[in-house]
């Protein structure tokens, strides 16, 4: 919409269809982004999820609250004029996955990452042809090439939208490879997202937990969640 309002103004979001796809519409006014552009999405399913939220907002409006409206705004007015460094930026990830370092001890730590990152990495290498290179510590060890080169060029294939989609899912793991076993549905978004935090959760059962720490994890789990929903949406 032409800026955020401050206070709820309409009675009915509905989906209307658009040149491009689908927009929203606020009793018949179509939404538009912060950057003025009217509010179009490639699928039903996502400007179905848009009306919902702005339907479920209550008088006044609370931003943190329409995670896929956020998203839409995004794809169109900053990934869309990005793209190219967008995607750069996240096939950059394959080179030091999270799933490919694991620790040097103790016996449990290194077992429980090896149940849930060994099958991840069994993924990738039946996928893509070769496997990724695992190492215990922290100094780097490149890569294939080659796997690099197959994993951006899926990465490269997404559109803007679910590129948009695909930024919260590395970004909130650390993980090319459990983003795009997101995208292959190779397990539930659930349990990728609890791949992830084998470590931190090994950390917390051995110090204690955190009050602030795990609403940050809550806060960062919703937002993987949220970008798993709208890839999915987009799918026709």
């Amino acid at each position: 919409m032409s800026g955020w309002a401050k206070k709820r103004f309409w009675a009915q979001a509905e989906v209307c269809a658009a040149e491009g796809g689908f927009t929203v519409t606020l009793d018949g006014r179509p939404v538009k982004t912060p950057g003025k552009a009217v509010l179009v999405v490639p699928t039903e399913a996502v400007a179905a999820l848009i009306a919902a939220e702005f339907q479920a907002q209550d008088k006044v409006l609370d931003p943190n609250a329409m995670p896929i409206t956020r998203a839409a705004n995004s794809a169109i007015d900053k990934v869309a004029v990005a793209r190219a460094e967008v995607t750069e930026l996240f096939a950059a990830y394959g080179d030091s996955d999270l799933v490919c370092y694991r620790a040097e001890g103790p016996e449990a730590l290194i077992a429980r990452e090896a149940r849930a990152w060994d099958p991840l990495v069994d993924w990738a290498a039946h996928r893509y042809g070769l496997r990724p290179n695992v190492r215990t510590g922290i100094v780097h060890a490149a890569q294939p090439s080659a796997l690099l080169e197959s994993m951006r060029s899926d990465v490269e294939g997404l559109s803007v939208f679910e590129l948009t989609a695909f930024h919260d899912l590395v970004s909130m793991t650390g993980s090319l490879i459990i983003a795009l076993a997101v995208l292959d549905r190779f397990d539930t978004p659930e349990a990728l997202w609890d791949a992830s935090r084998v470590d931190e959760e090994w950390q917390a059962e051995q110090w204690g937990r955190d009050e602030i720490a795990d609403a940050l994890t809550a806060g960062r789990k919703q937002a993987f969640l949220d970008a798993a929903r709208l890839y999915f949406a987009l799918q026709p």
